[in-house]
């Protein structure tokens, strides 16, 4: 995964105001097992929890490969039960441990949060990752900066600064987190609009026009929605091989 940087946000995108006292805020984790949550792993049906990659332990949700023996293109992702349009998803993640023996050089350190996705079912048993919007979550390494907050582009494209961006990643515009730190991340969807990343309070890149790319499948997708614009989905955890944890999982609808 071979990011390129953007220097200019499209600054004309204006988000509107909300007001603190009206949000109303639901969690989406219990906290105590994955009621609400489905898996879905390279290799395996959906539904299907390979390995048990994906676990609940003391409050939060781990990817967990303790019961791997090597990493063999087994992507995984762990989607909510229900789709959104407009909305606000916030978290907390961390990254822990090392990464498991046989995982890329780009996955260490490496996590996402797919938003706007096609559902488990639709994705091929062996397929990598659902077609969706990426908000990369990366973990810093002892030196030399490494943003996170990122947007990558499985089966998609998205419009920045006035033109359509096919890029597979765009970094964002945010410090460097090293170490087992808790980084809070917040993604804003407006439907097929816009969509913009937070991390820790602070907007580090924002799109607009997220839609399915030309590819066979983008088409197919296309059709079945009735719109090359992406205008709702699904959001999921990932699992790239380094193990993670999630808690503190909460959105909050909006109106049209």
């Amino acid at each position: 995964m071979k990011s390129i940087s953007v220097l200019a946000l499209a600054a004309a995108i204006t988000l509107p105001a909300l007001s603190a006292e009206k949000e109303e805020w639901v969690s989406l984790f219990n906290g105590k097992d994955l009621t609400g949550w489905s898996p879905k792993i390279r290799g395996s049906e959906a539904g299907e929890n390979y390995k048990n990659t994906f676990r609940v332990t003391d409050g939060v949700i781990e990817v967990n490969y303790s019961e791997y023996d090597k990493w063999e293109s087994q992507y995984g992702h762990l989607f909510y039960e229900k789709k959104f349009s407009h909305y606000r998803l916030r978290l907390e993640y961390r990254f822990t441990g090392e990464q498991l023996e046989g995982g890329p050089g780009w996955a260490k350190r490496n996590s996402g949060i797919m938003v706007h996705s096609e559902s488990p079912e639709t994705m091929g048993k062996d397929q990598d990752f659902p077609t969706s919007l990426e908000v990369q979550l990366l973990g810093g390494f002892e030196k030399g900066e490494r943003t996170t907050g990122n947007l990558c582009t499985p089966g998609t494209h998205v419009v920045m600064d006035g033109k359509l961006a096919k890029q597979h990643c765009i970094s964002a515009k945010s410090e460097t987190y090293r170490g087992e730190q808790w980084v809070t991340v917040e993604v804003e969807v407006r439907g097929g609009k816009a969509i913009r990343h937070l991390i820790n309070g602070e907007e580090v890149i924002r799109y607009t026009e997220p839609q399915f790319d030309d590819s066979e499948k983008g088409k197919a997708l296309a059709e079945l929605t009735g719109d090359k614009i992406i205008k709702e989905g699904y959001f999921c955890l990932q699992s790239e091989s380094h193990p993670c944890e999630f808690r503190n999982i909460e959105i909050l609808v909006l109106e049209p």
